[in-house]
């Protein structure tokens, strides 16, 4: 039996609903969802395995015109999602006209390997939207095939996965075939973390938040867990501390929650909160924190 496999790298705006069309691929929660832009900070690799293939799927940050350090660190993570490429996916939302990037638009349409343009959450629109979408995407990126799918309501999504696999070149697989992902459980731990932030609190709280997971002791029965939340300001600390250390504790039971969900264990989470002055804009801090590698 022929055995195809390849890397499918995901890109688009913020909030088009990348993370979630990954995760219905992967069917695991690797990637955060929430209704916030610029949830996805990393360049996160989900792994599909069949008999015959293996899909490796990223998931990236939403393109943007970075303002800070780290910004630009995320749009680091999406150039180079064009270097590995298999198969591109373009991933828009019904309603949407353009990329916010040109120079990554030029690059999606001068693209030497397949590009799928999917028209995301058309159970949001109607027929006529959805037919004017056809038509202005496959005149403006005429070297995409285009589909229309719902990411969320998962139509679509299997079309999608199976043109993916008739795309993928013949390969032996890249990873073992019980690897889920390439990133380590303290990343997963992270993004629980984040997740609930961004859910939690508002304005400029949740971009100015990093998670480092300090401790990750695995015993039989149970997974015991330190994380410090890392903010920009003595204020933002307040702000996520709350009254009476409220609004913490919510967020340390919602990601234990999830985080037992996820490692199928039962988890005792420890959360504190530290000051780390303007990591956003610190190469060497966004060094550790896994965003700038040069």
């Amino acid at each position: 039996m022929k055995h195809k496999a390849g890397f499918v790298n995901i890109i688009g705006n913020p909030n088009v609903g990348k993370s979630t069309l990954m995760n219905a691929f992967v069917g695991e929660r690797l990637s955060i969802i929430t209704s916030k832009a610029q949830t996805t900070r990393h360049r996160i690799l989900g792994i599909v395995n069949g008999d015959d293939f293996q899909m490796i799927l990223s998931d990236t940050p939403g393109i943007i015109k970075p303002a800070y350090q780290l910004q630009a660190s995320m749009m680091d993570f999406v150039k180079s999602a064009f270097d590995d490429a298999d198969v591109l996916l373009y991933l828009v939302e019904l309603g949407e006209k353009e990329l916010k990037d040109e120079q990554f638009f030029n690059k999606i349409t001068h693209a030497k390997i397949p590009v799928l343009l999917l028209i995301n959450k058309i159970d949001k629109g109607n027929e006529t939207l959805l037919a004017e979408a056809l038509q202005h995407w496959q005149e403006k990126v005429p070297n995409a095939e285009v589909f229309a799918i719902s990411a969320l309501e998962n139509f679509g999504v299997a079309e999608v996965f199976n043109r993916i696999i008739e795309l993928l070149p013949e390969s032996p697989p890249f990873y073992p075939k019980d690897q889920l992902t390439d990133k380590p459980e303290r990343f997963f731990v992270n993004e629980i973390i984040r997740e609930k932030i961004l859910i939690h609190y508002k304005k400029e709280i949740p971009y100015s938040v990093e998670i480092d997971t300090e401790e990750f002791f695995e015993e039989e029965n149970i997974i015991r867990i330190r994380s410090i939340i890392m903010v920009e300001r003595e204020t933002q600390k307040g702000i996520i501390i709350g009254h009476k250390g409220a609004p913490l504790k919510r967020v340390g039971v919602e990601a234990r929650r999830d985080l037992e969900k996820f490692f199928g264990k039962q988890v005792h989470l420890e959360t504190y909160v530290k000051v780390n002055k303007n990591w956003r804009s610190d190469d060497r801090q966004l060094r550790r924190f896994g965003y700038n590698n040069k």
